[in-house]
């Protein structure tokens, strides 16, 4: 009896350990890995995933958005915006500001110097005579302090900019957060305040690629712009103070993307390559779509939508394979990537005809742009 029992508990062990494992439903989850520092302040990666196998990594120096991990159409995995191997990479001071937070003006102010309430504000100059992109060092260059929000799903990042940094005026407290959904897009939501009256203006530089590297460039990239109107600039790509229809006239038929378009058809006849601000065709002041991109290869399809006015579509003119320390190795050469960063006008301050940009005591400077992932 008792060697029968024996043989019974034996049996039943044995088919506890050869039970299948339960299926584990897969899950947000945020991962974090130290990649070096910067004096004495540690740069950490953090990395969002969401249950379809999504991933975003995003740094605290600058709010840096370093991977975009998203499934092409055969199922398979590619990051799909340009970027380092290394904190060294980042730091180099040829950096074109891949994938960081730009501010606390994002794009370019004219001569370097604007008039608000009577007085003149000198910027820090970095482009030719002008201002571009917040300045020597902008939100892009600072490290910022990283909070992980309830959920798995979103990062809160947070930066205090002093009175007169970079030459704007008033102390502002810039919040920014990174979620990620189950319906793979990357959301990103602006917030900022302010004790002055102060020019402010947010955005994402990603440098997107949607072939994951396996096309040099994104000139058979397809894509649509939801904006009849643009901004003509300078030789200096400062607005001349006017907004023109895409189909003004034969030389401005190259900025039309209200349909479908390869990259590539028309950038030889802009001088210099796509560098120019959109006027979307806003119905409200919600989010709605202002831009869809296309790699018929991959069968990657993003879709941009926002509460800005404009968008900057930059098409990589100033890529030309030197950068180092670039994944994998890679050489970025012209046109390798682009950009879509949701804005108000280039220059605004000394525009008043363009959306007003100005954030003033006791108001909130929101915005909010999602950039959605998917095939076709």
């Amino acid at each position: 009896m008792k060697k029968f029992s024996y043989l019974i508990l034996i049996a039943a062990v044995f088919a506890c350990k050869s039970k299948p494992a339960a299926n584990v439903t897969p899950s947000f989850s945020v991962s974090e890995a130290s990649i070096g520092k910067i004096d004495t302040s540690a740069i950490t990666e953090y990395t969002i995933s969401n249950p379809s196998g999504m991933k975003v990594s995003i740094l605290n120096y600058g709010g840096t958005v370093t991977k975009i991990i998203t499934k092409d159409k055969a199922g398979n995995d590619g990051d799909v915006v340009l970027g380092y191997d290394s904190l060294a990479g980042c730091l180099q001071k040829s950096n074109p500001y891949f994938g960081v937070l730009v501010g606390r003006y994002a794009n370019r102010i004219a001569k370097g110097k604007f008039t608000l309430d009577g007085k003149e504000y000198k910027l820090a100059t970095n482009n030719g005579q002008n201002a571009l992109h917040g300045g020597l060092k902008g939100f892009d260059k600072v490290i910022w302090k990283v909070e992980k929000l309830a959920g798995d799903s979103s990062l809160q990042l947070t930066y205090k900019s002093k009175d007169g940094e970079e030459g704007y005026p008033g102390n502002v407290t810039a919040t920014v957060v990174y979620s990620l959904t189950s319906a793979n897009e990357l959301k990103i939501d602006y917030k900022a305040i302010t004790d002055k009256a102060t020019p402010v203006n947010l955005t994402s530089h990603c440098y997107f690629n949607l072939s994951a590297g396996a096309d040099s460039t994104i000139l058979n990239h397809i894509l649509m712009l939801k904006a009849s109107w643009f901004t003509p600039v300078d030789t200096s790509l400062i607005p001349i103070g006017r907004i023109a229809n895409v189909n003004e006239t034969p030389k401005t038929l190259p900025m039309d993307f209200t349909e479908p378009k390869l990259i590539g058809k028309d950038i030889d006849e802009v001088k210099g390559g796509y560098d120019h601000n959109w006027v979307l065709d806003r119905k409200g002041k919600g989010l709605e779509l202002a831009a869809t991109l296309y790699h018929a290869t991959s069968g990657r399809y993003m879709e941009v939508y926002t509460t800005e006015p404009g968008i900057q579509f930059y098409s990589g003119n100033f890529l030309d394979g030197t950068l180092t320390n670039t994944k994998g190795g890679k050489k970025y050469v012209q046109h390798a990537a682009l950009c879509l960063e949701t804005q108000h006008f280039p220059d605004s301050p000394n525009e008043p005809s363009f959306p007003n940009t100005i954030l003033k005591p006791g108001e909130t400077y929101t915005h909010t742009t999602v950039y959605k992932f998917s095939v076709k």
